[in-house]
């Protein structure tokens, strides 16, 4: 016993040798997944969950009082970094440039929050990884719950233009559709979320239905979030969905529902590539958030922002900051 015990804990701890290896090597500009021990290489799933869970928080300074974290202070800024970032209504964030998983900027970053909307990431990408997306699925009375939902009952989609209004109209009752096509009921499709989260090492949170409305027994972190849009955005279907700025939605019956995401970073921030907004009055304004300029790509994780102009002012407002940390952090001005 002990001999079988001594054997999977080395062959554990190669693997997370291996890992480490591999992040250094995708940071470094090395491509190729390594070998462990002479073993089979990692698969593409452990390369991506090890890529989203990656955060090197080792530069961070911590600002003790006001809970608020700063990886650097650009040499060539002007700004006062300290009132800029404590002057931010959000009552937490992360921000993480995603090729060396550099933390630039954290507030209450592992703190327990209302997830909202951006429960929807999960339900999104279930629903890729799962459904066929050519199914019809009907909006039936079971999952017709919300006021605000642009569904209708009666209404029939398919299950790829159906995800496409869930994210750009944060449309609840697709949500609700959507869960119980795939998972077959919406009950067992949240068993589905949380193994999910648990595999993705996504130790703080709990989803209690497909779209983030608000329950007690739903929550989530900046943190946990983060690697959630980061594994998220390495699928290219999941992508594309999030990227898209307008669209018309067609239903089986050839009618079309127009539909404007409501991420307004993608159509006035330079760069921005996804991902998702979220509101309840519980949760406050939120948004994930990642964008690409010159090669490099940030994702950002913003809860709690006091309005809706605010979570994307704020959000523009960490972006640009983090920009501008990581041009100076790679010698490039």
């Amino acid at each position: 016993m002990q001999t079988i015990v001594a054997v999977r804990m080395k062959t554990f701890l190669g693997r997370i040798a291996a890992v480490l290896l591999a992040l250094a090597m995708v940071c470094c500009g090395h491509g190729g997944p390594p070998m462990v021990d002479g073993g089979p290489t990692l698969s593409a799933e452990e390369m991506r969950v090890a890529a989203s869970q990656h955060i090197d928080s080792s530069r961070v300074e911590v600002w003790t009082g006001d809970s608020v974290e700063v990886a650097y202070t650009p040499h060539a800024d002007t700004i006062d970094v300290r009132e800029l970032l404590c002057g931010l209504t959000a009552e937490a964030w992360m921000l993480v440039d995603d090729s060396s998983g550099v933390l630039i900027s954290a507030k209450n970053a592992h703190q327990r929050r209302a997830p909202a909307s951006l429960t929807k990431m999960m339900t999104c990408l279930l629903a890729l990884q799962r459904g066929t997306m050519g199914d019809t699925i009907e909006i039936t009375d079971d999952v017709f719950l919300a006021k605000n939902s642009q569904v209708r009952r009666g209404d029939r989609y398919l299950l790829g233009n159906l995800i496409h209004e869930m994210m750009l109209l944060s449309d609840n009752d697709a949500a609700n559709a959507v869960a119980k096509h795939v998972g077959g009921s919406i009950e067992a499709f949240c068993q589905l979320m949380n193994a999910k989260a648990d595999s993705l090492g996504m130790s703080d949170t709990r989803f209690a239905n497909p779209n983030g409305m608000p329950n007690d027994s739903a929550w989530s972190t900046a943190h946990d979030l983060l690697v959630l849009a980061r594994y998220c955005m390495r699928d290219s279907a999941f992508a594309k969905i999030v990227g898209t700025a307008n669209m018309d939605i067609p239903l089986a019956d050839g009618r079309h529902v127009p539909c404007s995401n409501t991420n307004q970073l993608l159509e006035n921030y330079e760069g921005c590539t996804g991902v998702k907004t979220g509101y309840t009055q519980r949760a406050g304004y939120c948004l994930a958030s990642s964008a690409t300029r010159h090669g490099r790509s940030l994702f950002l994780i913003l809860l709690g922002s006091q309005s809706l102009p605010s979570r994307f002012s704020e959000s523009a407002t960490l972006l640009n900051y983090g920009f501008r940390v990581m041009d100076e952090v790679r010698g490039e001005r």
